[in-house]
Protein backbone atom coordinates (compact mmCIF):
# COMPACT_ATOMS: atom_id res chain seq x y z
CA UNK A 1 0.00 0.00 0.00
CA UNK A 2 0.86 3.34 -0.81
CA UNK A 3 2.62 5.52 1.98
CA UNK A 4 0.77 8.38 3.40
CA UNK A 5 -2.57 6.23 3.93
CA UNK A 6 -3.84 6.29 7.43
CA UNK A 7 -4.45 3.35 9.34
CA UNK A 8 -8.24 3.37 9.33
CA UNK A 9 -7.42 3.31 6.05
CA UNK A 10 -5.06 0.49 5.48
CA UNK A 11 -7.77 -1.13 7.95
CA UNK A 12 -10.78 -0.51 5.48
CA UNK A 13 -9.09 -1.81 2.51
CA UNK A 14 -7.88 -4.96 4.51
CA UNK A 15 -11.20 -5.83 5.93
CA UNK A 16 -12.35 -5.85 2.10
CA UNK A 17 -9.42 -7.53 1.07
CA UNK A 18 -10.39 -10.27 3.50
CA UNK A 19 -14.06 -10.30 2.99
CA UNK A 20 -12.84 -11.09 -0.51
CA UNK A 21 -10.73 -13.73 0.58
CA UNK A 22 -13.19 -15.37 2.75
CA UNK A 23 -15.48 -15.54 0.26
CA UNK A 24 -13.62 -17.13 -2.33
CA UNK A 25 -10.62 -19.29 -1.21
CA UNK A 26 -10.05 -19.12 2.67
CA UNK A 27 -10.13 -21.45 5.59
CA UNK A 28 -13.73 -19.53 6.69
CA UNK A 29 -15.34 -20.07 9.67
CA UNK A 30 -19.05 -20.17 7.65
CA UNK A 31 -18.49 -22.99 5.67
CA UNK A 32 -17.29 -23.84 1.92
CA UNK A 33 -16.17 -20.55 0.01
CA UNK A 34 -16.92 -20.58 -4.01
CA UNK A 35 -13.20 -21.83 -4.95
CA UNK A 36 -13.76 -24.80 -2.02
CA UNK A 37 -17.38 -25.47 -3.26
CA UNK A 38 -15.34 -26.43 -6.77
CA UNK A 39 -12.34 -28.46 -5.74
CA UNK A 40 -12.68 -31.70 -6.79
CA UNK A 41 -15.16 -31.40 -9.19
CA UNK A 42 -15.33 -32.81 -12.70
CA UNK A 43 -16.14 -31.37 -15.41
CA UNK A 44 -19.24 -34.11 -15.79
CA UNK A 45 -20.30 -33.16 -12.69
CA UNK A 46 -20.06 -28.99 -13.27
CA UNK A 47 -21.74 -29.45 -16.55
CA UNK A 48 -24.84 -31.74 -15.09
CA UNK A 49 -28.21 -29.38 -14.64
CA UNK A 50 -30.29 -30.09 -12.07
CA UNK A 51 -33.30 -29.79 -14.43
CA UNK A 52 -34.37 -27.94 -17.73
CA UNK A 53 -33.51 -24.32 -17.26
CA UNK A 54 -31.35 -24.60 -13.88
CA UNK A 55 -27.81 -23.27 -13.66
CA UNK A 56 -25.39 -26.23 -13.65
CA UNK A 57 -21.98 -25.83 -11.68
CA UNK A 58 -20.52 -24.48 -14.84
CA UNK A 59 -22.19 -21.78 -15.30
CA UNK A 60 -22.51 -20.80 -11.81
CA UNK A 61 -18.94 -20.53 -11.57
CA UNK A 62 -18.88 -18.25 -15.61
CA UNK A 63 -21.43 -16.30 -13.98
CA UNK A 64 -19.11 -15.69 -11.08
CA UNK A 65 -16.01 -14.86 -12.82
CA UNK A 66 -18.02 -12.52 -14.93
CA UNK A 67 -19.69 -10.63 -11.62
CA UNK A 68 -16.15 -10.40 -10.48
CA UNK A 69 -15.41 -8.70 -13.38
CA UNK A 70 -17.88 -6.37 -13.94
CA UNK A 71 -17.04 -4.94 -10.15
CA UNK A 72 -13.70 -4.30 -11.29
CA UNK A 73 -14.75 -2.69 -14.03
CA UNK A 74 -17.38 -0.63 -12.01
CA UNK A 75 -14.63 0.46 -9.11
CA UNK A 76 -11.66 1.36 -11.88
CA UNK A 77 -14.44 3.20 -13.93
CA UNK A 78 -12.54 0.85 -16.94
CA UNK A 79 -14.66 -0.85 -18.88
CA UNK A 80 -13.45 -4.13 -20.86
CA UNK A 81 -15.21 -6.97 -22.44
CA UNK A 82 -15.45 -9.93 -20.85
CA UNK A 83 -13.74 -12.75 -22.60
CA UNK A 84 -17.17 -15.05 -22.64
CA UNK A 85 -20.52 -14.22 -23.83
CA UNK A 86 -23.43 -13.30 -22.96
CA UNK A 87 -23.44 -11.32 -20.27
CA UNK A 88 -24.47 -12.37 -16.95
CA UNK A 89 -24.37 -16.14 -17.23
CA UNK A 90 -21.96 -16.44 -20.26
CA UNK A 91 -22.71 -19.85 -22.55
CA UNK A 92 -20.39 -23.04 -21.15
CA UNK A 93 -18.29 -24.17 -24.25
CA UNK A 94 -19.46 -27.32 -26.28
CA UNK A 95 -16.43 -28.64 -25.08
CA UNK A 96 -17.35 -30.05 -21.89
CA UNK A 97 -13.81 -31.80 -21.63
CA UNK A 98 -11.39 -31.69 -18.25
CA UNK A 99 -8.97 -29.41 -20.02
CA UNK A 100 -11.97 -26.58 -21.27
CA UNK A 101 -13.29 -26.89 -17.33
CA UNK A 102 -10.22 -26.43 -15.62
CA UNK A 103 -9.49 -23.07 -18.48
CA UNK A 104 -12.49 -22.03 -17.24
CA UNK A 105 -11.85 -22.40 -13.50
CA UNK A 106 -8.45 -20.84 -14.33
CA UNK A 107 -10.74 -17.61 -15.80
CA UNK A 108 -12.90 -16.95 -12.39
CA UNK A 109 -9.17 -17.51 -10.75
CA UNK A 110 -7.72 -14.36 -12.92
CA UNK A 111 -10.98 -12.36 -12.41
CA UNK A 112 -10.65 -12.84 -8.70
CA UNK A 113 -6.93 -11.86 -9.10
CA UNK A 114 -7.73 -8.74 -11.08
CA UNK A 115 -10.77 -7.72 -8.34
CA UNK A 116 -8.08 -8.05 -5.69
CA UNK A 117 -5.35 -6.22 -7.77
CA UNK A 118 -8.15 -3.31 -8.28
CA UNK A 119 -8.76 -2.66 -4.43
CA UNK A 120 -5.25 -2.85 -3.64
CA UNK A 121 -4.95 0.20 -6.15
CA UNK A 122 -8.07 1.78 -5.06
CA UNK A 123 -7.58 5.31 -2.62
CA UNK A 124 -9.37 4.13 0.22
CA UNK A 125 -11.18 7.96 0.56
CA UNK A 126 -12.82 7.00 -2.61
CA UNK A 127 -14.48 3.41 -1.31
CA UNK A 128 -17.74 5.80 -0.54
CA UNK A 129 -17.65 7.29 -4.18
CA UNK A 130 -20.37 5.89 -6.37
CA UNK A 131 -19.52 3.44 -8.45
CA UNK A 132 -22.89 2.13 -10.63
CA UNK A 133 -25.94 1.89 -8.30
CA UNK A 134 -24.24 1.94 -5.33
CA UNK A 135 -20.42 2.56 -3.53
CA UNK A 136 -17.01 0.73 -4.29
CA UNK A 137 -17.09 -0.61 -0.99
CA UNK A 138 -20.49 -1.84 -1.66
CA UNK A 139 -19.84 -3.33 -5.01
CA UNK A 140 -16.99 -4.80 -3.12
CA UNK A 141 -18.61 -6.18 -0.28
CA UNK A 142 -21.64 -7.77 -2.72
CA UNK A 143 -19.25 -9.27 -4.81
CA UNK A 144 -17.70 -11.32 -1.43
CA UNK A 145 -21.24 -11.97 -0.58
CA UNK A 146 -21.96 -13.22 -4.34
CA UNK A 147 -19.72 -16.03 -3.94
CA UNK A 148 -20.93 -17.01 -0.80
CA UNK A 149 -24.35 -17.68 -2.03
CA UNK A 150 -23.55 -18.94 -4.91
CA UNK A 151 -20.82 -21.58 -3.00
CA UNK A 152 -24.15 -22.60 -1.33
CA UNK A 153 -26.09 -23.23 -4.70
CA UNK A 154 -22.87 -25.54 -6.14
CA UNK A 155 -22.96 -27.50 -2.88
CA UNK A 156 -26.53 -28.15 -2.98
CA UNK A 157 -26.40 -29.01 -6.81
CA UNK A 158 -22.88 -31.51 -5.85
CA UNK A 159 -25.66 -33.26 -3.57
CA UNK A 160 -28.37 -33.77 -5.85
CA UNK A 161 -25.67 -34.54 -8.85
CA UNK A 162 -24.54 -37.77 -6.25
CA UNK A 163 -20.94 -35.48 -5.78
Amino acid sequence: MAKGKSAADRSELAFLERALHEGYDADAWHGPTLRGSLRRVRAAEAAWEPDVGRHSIWALALHCAYWKHRVRCRVTGEESRFARGPSNFPAIPDDRSERAWREDLALLDATHAALLEALRSLDPSSLGDAAPRRSRRDQILGAAFHDVYHAGQIRLIRRLAGG
